[in-house]
């Protein structure tokens, strides 16, 4: 036998060693690719580098080009006039001088005044003999000193440090996760955070075994992000953090886990009534109620009343929380949930079809009757809508019923506070009161739904809500309100 363990000590750490070469083979495999990744990045950034540089060095070669045509174009223009004004002026002065062989003192002294009156409008004497613009070029000079040290300098870009997640900000509420964290010192090359979350049932660290895969949520350009529209159907969730800049990414936070209990619940579908059909939090209206199938399978059906419907769901159903009875039968048109409340603080939320004629809200004991409707015995609680011809509202508890004077929401919330004694129904959206039960639970209770002609959708793994949890506080600072249809159970 010791020889046997030692045996099977050397299998196990031969395994384990056959596992950490392939391991490491891979790795040395990875390496090699990511080496050859990274220097093909490399050569994509300065291939953009010197694009950019050759698109510069055109776009300023051609505004050098272009202020040296202007010159030139200034310079050709004011030779040109020049060389007009010399042209006339040599004229006047050949004149000038033929004048001067003029003996006539009268013909004389009209040539002078006529070579007087011509160099008094000459443009020779009107020219500036300075040139219009410099020939100097140095305003088209440039530098890259600077240019040419930030190049020099120019290193990988280093890996952001593991942002620090701020367990004191985070806050869990409505079915919602606001996380915030912090790096642990400022870096201006951060471009965006990447949040990786999984649901666990695990408080603590995460596992390598028996967990979900991260969900990621990418580009978050904030410290700070909300996961909304979750479903607590665990009790726990991790979550981690991770900096980016433009080229890596960085070491994740260290991961947290915070607590995501909610009640959760599937609809007992192994004892509802035969009228309904049952899958998983939805439950339908089937007037057929497998009568169909019983035709044809004839009496091997007569004595079987824990038989699915074959138009039930195939589906594998919980074990139901009541343990084995008969289905709800007659005109109770029953379902209960496959989970007890049994402590705390829980809620849920049904929301009806809206060609549902008649449904009912509510919880039980385990002992209600299979021909028993919800709200006609001392140990449900209910309240009940009923469409048919006129609609009516109303809460029920031990056969007693209390109208309700304000419109059916089209959904439904519903409030168990097992060792406060209290049980409320909510507008699920507004969150304004309907009904309030007060008592004294003394067993678990099943949440029950009655469907007459539609159908009802349950939502579970739902928080409280803050405002019904606002509600809630108060109303107990105020000492409550009592509902005649209230007992002792």
């Amino acid at each position: 036998e010791t020889l046997q363990r030692i045996v099977s000590t050397l299998v196990n750490k031969n395994d384990e060693i056959h596992n950490f070469i392939d391991m490491l083979n891979h790795t040395i495999s990875n390496v090699q690719v990511n080496s050859s990744n990274a220097i093909s990045e490399l050569d994509e950034e300065f291939d953009g580098l010197y694009s950019i540089l050759h698109e510069m060095k055109g776009s300023m070669a051609n505004t050098i080009q272009q202020e040296e045509a202007r010159k030139i174009q200034a310079l050709q223009d004011q030779l040109s006039q020049c060389s007009r004004a010399l042209e006339s002026s040599e004229e006047l002065l050949e004149l000038a001088v033929q004048s001067l062989d003029i003996k006539n003192p009268v013909e004389l002294l009209e040539a002078a005044r006529q070579i007087k009156d011509s160099v008094t409008v000459a443009s020779a004497f009107r020219l500036s003999l300075k040139p219009e613009v410099s020939d100097s070029m140095t305003h088209m000079m440039v530098d890259f000193a600077l240019e040419k040290r930030m190049l020099q300098a120019v290193k990988f870009l280093p890996v952001p440090k593991a942002p620090e997640i701020d367990v004191a900000a985070c806050l869990v509420a409505d079915n919602c996760i606001t996380i915030s964290w912090r790096m642990p010192e400022e870096d201006s090359r951060i471009d965006h955070f990447v949040l990786e979350y999984r649901k666990t049932n695990f408080e603590g660290l995460p596992r390598l075994k028996g967990e979900q895969r991260w969900e990621l949520v990418d580009y978050i350009k904030a410290t700070q992000y909300t996961l909304s529209g979750l479903k607590f159907d665990t009790k726990y969730v991790n979550l981690r953090v991770q900096a980016c800049n433009k080229a890596v990414a960085g070491e994740y936070s260290d991961p947290v886990t915070l607590e995501t209990k909610a009640f959760v619940f599937s609809l007992d579908s192994t004892s509802s009534h035969p009228n309904l059909k049952v899958e998983d939090t939805y439950v339908e209206w089937d007037p057929t109620g497998g009568k169909g199938q019983e035709k044809i399978k004839g009496k091997e059906n007569k004595n079987r009343s824990n038989t699915a419907s074959p138009k039930r769901s195939t589906s594998i159903p919980r074990a139901s929380a009541r343990g084995s009875r008969d289905r709800f039968a007659g005109e109770s048109y029953t379902v209960l949930g496959d989970t007890a409340v049994e402590s705390g603080q829980h809620y849920w939320e049904v929301r009806a079809q809206k060609d549902c004629k008649s449904y009912s809200v509510g919880v039980t004991y385990r002992n209600l009757g299979k021909f028993d409707q919800l709200g006609k015995t001392n140990s449900s609680w209910c309240i009940h809508i009923n469409n048919w011809l006129q609609t009516t509202f109303s809460a029920k508890h031990n056969n007693k019923a209390k109208t309700l004077d304000i419109p059916v929401p089209d959904r439904i919330g519903v409030y168990c506070n097992f060792d406060g004694g209290q049980l409320s129904f909510y507008n699920a959206n507004s969150k304004a009161v309907l009904h309030t039960f007060r008592t004294k639970f003394t067993q678990p209770l099943l949440p029950g739904f009655m469907i007459w002609c539609g159908g009802l959708t349950v939502s579970t793994g739902l928080q409280v809500p803050s405002a019904v949890k606002t509600l809630q506080k108060s109303e107990n600072e105020l000492g409550g309100s009592t509902s005649s249809l209230n007992n002792v159970a």
